[in-house]
């Protein structure tokens, strides 16, 4: 993953991100192979080397799954010196390498299933010792995993909604869990050690802890902290500004360019909550703006929320921010919707008089999707802004650069000098990130100067910045796959 400066908690604000990142992974890590080295130091006879290299497989690979709770469940102390984008990245990928693990692992074993032993076989070196019940809660995790890994894949074609997935990817995790901790405690050869068994039943424990956090203790929390719906207005093509202020006294901070998820109506027993960045910058507190774009089943309803309908904010969570980044001037390209987190920092900007050169780069398909025109056309005369409409449909007479947010349009509109010297911040859909990513690959700027955040969390291999994570992820694998092989080799 990759370092960012983390605009959180004091604590973490102290520490170097590479440090923060580095003792993540380390962490991940030692316990993805924790149950591994426990098996390890047992003192018992070793197996066949494709059954030990199945039960590493197995016990790696549940360890993995049972972290992927807390990956997932937008825990600040974990995602803050990464950003959720790329924490969510990390947990898609090692989602892939886990699955493999553990819908492999029953297809390497070598000795006969029985559950009964010879006199003589004390420690179960010469059978896996299946029972029926261990059986069939392996084959019912086996299968639901399977099944979760699927829906996964083909979600996104499928048009299934975004608020059924997230139901049946929580329970489904959760009863996977379930199944796993029996079935790896009733026919677990290793599991039979006070140790390891104290291991499971505490990851299990803690897994189960951060759903209970993420869907009991977080609503009532956002119960006693609620919202209403103060400003709703249409202000582009299939656009809406929300405004938001708080209920009760005003508690919430964020920095400009952060996001929060948002929920209507009710706190508790709702899973229609959804990822929005801020538009409205930090001065304009207590009150708190989004921009929407009708896209989906929710967002196509926001326009139609009365005034006063309750809501719930959980944030603010993103390392897309200016805080701690230095730059002789900063280069904005933001397609779509992405202009919203760059509304918010212009806006701060703005407001801190700011003196360096800025490029504001906006792509859209067509003119009526161009969202706050007027205000960013005012900005030119408080701000040395140089400002640039781009559309991929002009209309007729239209005086503005054409195109999509490619190097052929990005190359005159860009810094021409010093071009390493600026910051680059780059917000929208994935595919304009991964464009832009590389046109600023191929004019040589450096990582560290570029800011980016994905509407999206699959990752493009092709970006510095996609391979970098890739690279990490494929790291952490191989160390947990060292650990396995030397846990079957031994």
């Amino acid at each position: 993953m990759l370092s960012r400066t983390h605009p959180g908690t004091a604590a973490a604000r102290a520490l170097d991100p590479r440090i923060a990142v580095g003792a993540l992974l380390t962490v991940y890590v030692a316990i993805a192979i924790a149950p591994v080295a426990i098996a390890y130091a047992l003192p018992v006879k070793s197996r066949p080397f494709l059954d030990e290299l199945s039960s590493g497989m197995a016990m790696a690979g549940f360890s993995m799954l049972l972290m992927e709770f807390i990956t997932s469940g937008r825990f600040r102390a974990v995602s803050a010196p990464v950003g959720i984008d790329l924490m969510m990245s990390f947990h898609q990928l090692v989602a892939r390498v886990l699955t493999v693990f553990l819908l492999l692992h029953p297809f390497l074993y070598t000795l006969p299933m029985t559950a009964a032993r010879v006199p003589w076989d004390t420690d179960g070196a010469l059978a896996l010792g299946m029972t029926p019940w261990s059986l069939a809660s392996g084959f019912a995790a086996w299968g639901l995993l399977a099944a979760l890994f699927g829906l996964a894949w083909f979600r996104e074609g499928s048009g299934m909604r975004y608020e059924t997935w997230r139901g049946l990817h929580g329970a489904g995790a959760g009863l996977i869990a379930l199944f796993g901790l029996h079935h790896t405690l009733d026919a677990g050869r290793y599991a039979d050690a006070p140790h390891l068994a104290a291991f499971w039943a505490m990851a299990v424990a803690v897994a189960f802890g951060a759903l209970a956090w993420i869907h009991v203790v977080r609503p009532l929390y956002q119960a006693r902290h609620a919202w209403r719906l103060s400003r709703s207005e249409r202000i582009a093509e299939r656009t809406w500004l929300l405004r938001v202020e708080p209920a009760g006294a005003p508690t919430f901070r964020f920095r400009a360019g952060q996001f929060v998820w948002l929920k209507f109506h009710r706190a508790l027993g709702r899973i229609t909550e959804h990822p929005f960045s801020i538009s409205s910058a930090p001065g304009a507190l207590p009150a708190v703006e989004f921009m929407v774009k009708e896209s989906g089943d929710f967002t196509r309803t926001v326009g139609s929320l009365p005034l006063g309908t309750p809501a719930y904010l959980h944030g603010p969570h993103g390392n897309f921010t200016l805080e701690g980044r230095r730059g002789k001037g900063i280069a904005f390209i933001a397609g779509g919707v992405g202009i919203a987190p760059v509304m918010s920092m212009l806006r701060e900007l703005r407001r801190a008089r700011d003196p360096r050169p800025l490029i504001l780069v906006y792509g859209n398909r067509v003119e009526a999707q161009i969202a706050y025109r007027d205000e960013l056309q005012a900005m030119r005369e408080e701000l040395r802004l140089e400002l640039s409409f781009v559309l991929g449909e002009p209309p007729p007479g239209w005086q503005g650069p054409r195109g999509q947010l490619d190097a052929q349009t990005l190359q005159p509109l860009l810094p021409r000098e010093e071009r390493d010297a600026w910051l680059y911040v780059v917000c929208g859909p994935p595919p304009v990130i991964d464009s832009v990513e590389r046109v600023l690959d191929d004019r040589g700027v450096p990582l560290g100067q570029i800011v980016s955040e994905r509407f999206g969390y699959e990752l493009a291999a092709l970006t510095r910045r996609g391979r970098l994570v890739l690279g990490v992820c494929a790291a952490v694998v191989a160390a947990i796959a060292a650990g396995i092989a030397a846990f079957a080799l031994r």
